[in-house]
């Protein structure tokens, strides 16, 4: 089919995939309601899920010890700017507004630095790992170091220093971890060298992925095991930075690691990508890629060009905002040639399905790769209508803009690539109405010089916004398709000619991934089939948050394949038209910003959202806009509400939801106390009262810059430590839990016990470890026994949710086993 086939042809073309033969094939079971929910793709007993986290690394120290401002202060890029400025080529202001940078950080936080320590304290095991990892390409022992090693050590005295990024530090230490004591068990020291590929670099911060996929069980729901593996994950990192600190000597150097969640780029990183060029940016912040890729030059190579793409498609965004109507003027402030989105952190959680996987892997099932991708996007086109439920209340990022940031080349970021303009312009009217961007009735917007708009709004008392998430709003996102190439409209290869239409418009490159909020994970590209959500931020809990974020997840790509299998909803339904689909995100952006209403055509050819206004209370025809409806977004949202409750009830009876449903109700009426949204400002707020007499409660008498410094040391400091408890907490309950079952079944445990803890009690080791973290951290043994404690206690969870078939193969992120 041609690129310039037209809507209709697409259409005729859909029938082609017969649903009877879908659902005998797929084994859908008619006899009865239950019978047929039990049968569905992604019920209680087919799901598996598996998580990405990208977590903020920070080294703590002097301007002498760290290696960011060293690395800086040594490389060629620094006496360049120098000697251009002395000899009057260049700018003199920037090499003194750099050294300001290195030398005045009075909190001495330097965000995803690299760190340096001796070689020579690395085991024999570690000193392999990292041997192995510099090789041009891991899957060829003979291929020689890569090209770029040199970087990855520094002669100092004498003695030679391993730099890298904290990212692979993780690695390093689990390695060094294992392997310094020659009685450690050799079921701790094989389970933590197969955790060990499981520590990434993501563009720049440390990315890790589950250490195995977890199932639904009979006694805790999927997001639960989702929940409980996160904080195990999340604990061990914060072990091996303390282990790191102490045992390869960081600590004793003066440079004191930390990883927390925090979604923002770093203000400081952001300020330092003003002050320098975007090639230098790379060298510093870009993943080197060590762990992961047998090839890791290609992906580093790969996360420069995602670096180069997205900078260039910013900067083509203000030709569009101008198009749009939103530019009027010419005087504009150019975004940065060198973006920094990609330093954004969130969550990727990725739902599989056994069924789906096992039908694609047996060529005579009669379950295609065709079939899969007409599914696959459909219940995409589903899903992304109930998106806004999701944000703010299960997941967020607290932002705080000034009047001054208002300028919209810059705040509204990618948008004008994400949204028709016809949403776009609506959505920025009600942000500059939210804001409060008003004198005597006139909407005004920042001029440009900073001390013009500083002045104005503080005579005018103009303080800008908070928005509850604007990491969704500063990341790239989604792709909005183009008229000749939609990227849901269930055929193969659409992805491909999106990316070709975008990449020849110099928003996208097609050697990237197609970002969505919701992406079909193939069973060809990754070994099962599933679906991974894209659009989670920061969770304050895991118990709570993440753990029925992933439920509804669940709830909705179920429902969403009841409708597919019982015909109630075709992709006719949802038609593949760039207007429909940035008339249904504009829900899912707006929330994200805060804007309370969206507006829908009246005449929409999108029956779907028709169905789901239909539940919605208060909507009404637009004053403003003739031919739209206004609807609220918490109506919106009641509405979502409605419908989960209505056509799946008995789902949420299959997969044991009910407690997810009724807690989702909870956080959208009382959006000000439930919310993570209203949570995480809070924490922020509380943060910044601390020593002062009256409690700070409203986010908008705070400057821009101290509450969003203030965030950043909560994430680090507060918020961190509450997530180390609740890890720590459910560890201990964890190991009481299972003692009784290992100690029949897992003759290691009788061995482990004794070696690790002595006489003591694993409770009152337990106690003594939540107690010594609210403190400061562990130290010494305590750090390398709590360490192989739950390194064991992984491996019990992979021996239980890991079929014995499967165990001997690479764990993977959401395989559907």
């Amino acid at each position: 089919m041609s690129a310039a086939t037209s809507q209709d042809e697409r259409n005729n073309l859909r029938p082609l995939h017969d649903l009877d033969r879908l659902c005998r094939v797929l084994g859908v079971d008619f006899r009865s309601p239950e019978a047929f929910v039990r049968s569905l793709p992604f019920s209680a007993a087919d799901s598996t899920a598996g998580v990405e986290n990208e977590l903020q690394a920070l080294v703590a120290g002097d301007s002498k010890t760290v290696d960011l401002p060293c690395f800086i202060r040594e490389s060629n890029y620094y006496r360049n700017i120098r000697k251009r400025a002395r000899s009057g080529d260049g700018d003199r202001a920037m090499p003194e507004a750099l050294r300001n940078f290195m030398e005045k950080n009075t909190g001495g936080i330097w965000e995803n630095s690299w760190v340096r320590f001796k070689k020579s304290l690395l085991t024999p095991y570690a000193a392999h790992v990292l041997h192995r990892d510099l090789l041009a390409d891991k899957s060829d022992p003979g291929s020689g170091r890569r090209s770029d090693a040199g970087q990855f050590f520094i002669e100092d005295a004498g003695e030679t220093l391993v730099r890298v990024p904290v990212s692979y530090l993780l690695k390093l230490a689990l390695a060094d971890l294992v392997s310094r004591n020659r009685d450690t068990h050799s079921v701790i020291r094989v389970t933590g060298e197969a955790l060990m590929d499981h520590f990434l670099n993501d563009n720049t911060s440390p990315e890790l992925f589950s250490f195995h996929t977890v199932r639904h069980g009979r006694d805790k729901t999927l997001g639960e095991g989702v929940a409980a593996e996160t904080m195990k994950r999340f604990l061990l990192t914060q072990l091996l930075t303390v282990y790191a600190g102490e045992t390869l000597g960081l600590t004793a150097t003066g440079q004191k690691v930390q990883t927390c969640f925090s979604a923002h780029p770093p203000i400081r990183q952001k300020q330092l990508n003003d002050l320098i060029a975007d090639g230098f940016y790379r060298e510093l912040f870009m993943s080197p890629c060590l762990s992961g890729w047998d090839r890791g030059e290609d992906k580093k190579a790969y996360m420069g060009l995602c670096h180069r793409v997205l900078s260039r498609s910013q900067l083509n965004a203000v030709a569009k905002l101008k198009e749009a109507g939103i530019i009027t003027r010419n005087l504009v402030v150019m975004p940065n040639t060198s973006n920094i989105s990609l330093a954004n952190n969130g969550t990727h959680v990725s739902l599989g399905s056994r069924r789906l996987s096992a039908l694609l892997a047996d060529k005579a099932s009669g379950f295609t790769a065709e079939d899969e991708k007409y599914l696959g996007d459909l219940v995409i086109k589903i899903s992304e209508h109930f998106l806004p439920l999701f944000v703010n209340a299960y997941s967020a990022a607290p932002y705080r803009m000034d009047f001054a940031d208002f300028h919209p080349e810059r705040i509204l970021a990618f948008l004008p690539h994400e949204l028709d303009y016809t949403h776009l312009r609506m959505i920025w009217r009600r942000w500059k109405k939210k804001a409060r961007l008003k004198i005597m009735g006139k909407t005004l917007t920042p001029f440009g010089p900073p001390l013009v708009d500083k002045v104005i709004s503080r005579v005018f008392g103009l303080r800008g916004d908070l928005v509850p998430d604007f990491r969704l709003i500063d990341y790239f996102a989604c792709l909005m398709s183009t008229i000749e190439s939609p990227a849901l409209d269930g055929r193969l290869g659409n992805e491909d000619r999106l990316k070709q239409d975008l990449a020849d418009m110099g928003v996208f490159d097609r050697r990237m991934p197609l970002y969505l909020l919701c992406r079909l994970r193939k069973h060809a590209d990754m070994g099962f089939s599933g679906f991974e959500g894209r659009y989670y931020s920061m969770f304050e809990n895991f118990g709570g948050d993440l753990a029925q974020a992933v439920n509804l997840q669940l709830l909705v790509t179920a429902l969403s394949f009841q409708l597919i299998l019982s015909g109630q909803v075709t992709h006719q339904d949802i038609p593949d038209d760039s207007f429909i689909e940035s008339e249904r995100r504009q829900f899912f952006f707006g929330a994200a910003i805060g804007v309370p209403t969206a507006y829908v055509r009246e005449d929409s050819p999108n029956l779907f959202l028709g169905r789901i206004l239909a539940l919605a209370d208060n909507t009404r025809k637009s004053r403003r806009y003739p031919g739209y409806i206004r609807v609220t977004q918490k109506d919106y949202a009641r509405g979502l509400v409605r419908l989960l409750k209505q056509d799946g009830d008995l789902l949420i009876r299959e997969l044991g939801l009910e407690r997810t449903v009724a807690d989702l109700e909870q956080r959208l009426d009382r959006p000000d106390t439930r919310s993570v949204a209203a949570r995480l400002t809070r924490g922020v707020l509380d943060h910044l009262s601390q020593g002062k007499k009256r409690p700070e409660k409203n986010p908008l008498a705070v400057p821009a810059l101290e509450f969003n410094t203030a965030a950043e040391a909560y994430y680090r400091e507060g918020l961190r430590r509450k997530q180390i408890h609740e890890a720590l907490v459910h560890l201990k309950e964890d190991l009481a839990r299972v003692k009784l079952w290992v100690h029949f079944r897992e003759t290691a445990w009788q061995e482990i016990l004794p070696s690790l803890l002595g006489d003591e009690a694993p409770d009152a080791f337990m106690d003594r470890m939540i107690e010594a973290f609210r403190s400061g951290s562990p130290t010494g043994r305590d750090t390398v026994t709590l360490a192989s404690l739950l390194i064991f206690s992984i491996h019990l969870d992979i021996r239980k949710n890991t079929p014995e078939k499967a165990r001997k193969t690479r764990l993977s992120v959401a395989g559907g086993v």
